[in-house]
């Protein structure tokens, strides 16, 4: 055995490697300096195993037996950072995973309006500058009834832009089981500081009356807040004010009342199966002034933040100079136009045509045929290495909605034989594309709800690689 410092001495040099005919050969097509740096990191890889002390033989050092590991770094440097990935875990809403996707009508719309210029801020009848948020405020107003909308690029940016315009260096009145944290660890007082209005806390973290607010509410009082709490839920011994009783005093007192919705959905979902949730009209009818939401949650369109009221305030709101610094860009004006359209001209579709909701309303007993066909084409691929199986399992709405939503399902589920169960994930997310799966109980878990049929090739190929990477790791 070789000395460390021998094995070190022998580790070619970046210019021996760059002058290998396979490496001449990549290089014609790739930039030298990727080359350079695939080659930097294949041989730094090296190094690192000689000085942990790993058993190397003089040969492992050839040049050409490096061409492997130069061509996996290669690949990897050339493969765009944000990419398609392959949702396996049940979970819907998935924020990790770029939360909804898209229908296709709205994929055509970006395509569209992607290729060349566009009527963005253009008013093409009058020949004159227009408004962006115009392209998507009439069909707003049509599903939903509100006198105004406007729209920024997600819902922090809503509520942190109409906090600013309506109550900077005022008070803003919110229930203290309202305050709650968002993905990313953003929190509604942060937000609220951020905006210049000054948070005013009433109410208990389970119990906060009308005569809470009523006593809040003085000279400096600004707005009336409610927040959807969404990703938690408080139950037992509990009370709260509903938007309709707040707006009732908000009128009294002449306050706003502002309604941030979090998810948003223009449909009731308890009449689909699930829920319940509150919609963007019920909170309109109940008298909320302001509502603001999501586009990329419960109403699976693209990250947007939407914001819908009273014309006077949205006139406000849109002349604030932070609307320009959260404006919208073309691209999700495009898709959000498509979803919202699908909403208004095929509302009995919509539950099909729009992916999330086809998701989130699938039936069990589909789910369970679809699981059954997966494990079946898993159970090909992996032959005697894996236990195949259906099990039923439990889905999410994911996204911050519905956190006590029960979404009964069927899971493909797969035991490996003789390797780790954490090593078989590990190597399903390091395919191409990423097969992203749940592990629980010493098995992956492959939930359909979150796959479309096409996926199913795709998953089981990933399985079968996954199973026999690890087994030859292990040398079984």
């Amino acid at each position: 055995m070789q000395s460390r410092e021998t094995l070190l001495r022998q580790i070619p040099a970046v210019d021996e490697m760059l002058r290998l005919p396979a490496v001449e050969a990549w290089a014609k097509s790739r930039p030298r300096a990727v080359m350079v740096e695939a080659i930097r990191g294949a041989l730094a890889d090296l190094r690192e195993h000689i000085l942990a002390g790993d058993a190397l033989r003089p040969e492992d050092l050839d040049p050409a037996r490096l061409l492997p590991a130069v061509e996996a770094r290669l690949i990897a440097i050339l493969r765009p950072s944000l990419r398609r990935v392959v949702n396996a875990t049940g979970v819907v809403v998935h924020t990790n995973l770029g939360r909804s996707p898209l229908p296709a009508e709205a994929i055509e719309a970006i395509r569209r309006v992607a290729e060349g210029y566009s009527n963005l801020e253009y008013d093409v009848a009058r020949g004159e500058r227009g408004k962006r948020f115009v392209h998507v405020e009439g069909l707003l107003r049509d599903l939903t009834g509100a006198e105004a909308a406007t729209v920024v690029n997600n819902n922090a940016a809503a509520v942190l832009l109409v906090l600013n315009a309506l109550a900077e260096g005022k008070e803003v009145v919110v229930s203290r089981g309202e305050l709650i944290e968002i993905g990313g660890s953003f929190r509604i007082p942060d937000v609220m500081a951020r905006s210049g209005a000054r948070l005013r806390e009433v109410g208990t973290t389970n119990k906060t009356r009308l005569k809470d607010y009523e006593e809040a509410v003085g000279p400096d009082t600004a707005m009336l807040l409610k927040v959807h709490t969404s990703n938690f839920a408080i139950v037992g011994f509990t009370e709260d004010v509903p938007v309709s009783g707040l707006a009732g005093l908000g009128r009294r007192r002449g306050i706003p009342v502002m309604h941030d919705l979090g998810s948003g959905s223009f449909v009731d979902l308890a009449q689909l199966g699930i829920g319940p949730e509150p919609t963007v009209g019920e909170s309109l009818k109940a008298g909320a002034d302001v509502v603001t939401f999501s586009g990329d949650k419960l109403l699976g369109g693209p990250q947007a933040g939407i914001i819908l009221g009273k014309k006077d305030l949205i006139e406000k709101i849109r002349r604030n100079p932070l609307a320009r610094a959260v404006r919208i860009d073309k691209l999700t004006l495009a898709a959000l136009e498509a979803v919202l359209r699908i909403y208004r001209d095929d509302p009995a579709d919509a539950a099909k045509k729009i992916p999330v909701l086809a998701m989130l309303t699938a039936a069990p007993s589909d789910l369970k045929r679809r699981a059954q066909k997966l494990a079946e084409m898993i159970r090909r691929e992996v032959r005697d290495r894996a236990a195949v199986s259906v099990q039923p399992e439990q889905s999410q709405a994911g996204g911050g909605a519905l956190p006590l939503g029960n979404l009964p399902t069927f899971a493909a589920s797969v035991l490996p034989a003789d390797v780790s169960v954490s090593r078989v994930e590990a190597l399903l997310r390091e395919s191409d594309p990423p097969v992203i799966a749940r592990v629980k109980e010493g098995c992956v878990l492959f939930d359909p709800r979150t796959l479309r049929d096409a996926d199913f090739p795709v998953v089981a190929q990933a399985v079968g690689r996954a199973l026999g990477e690890a087994a030859a790791e292990t040398g079984k």
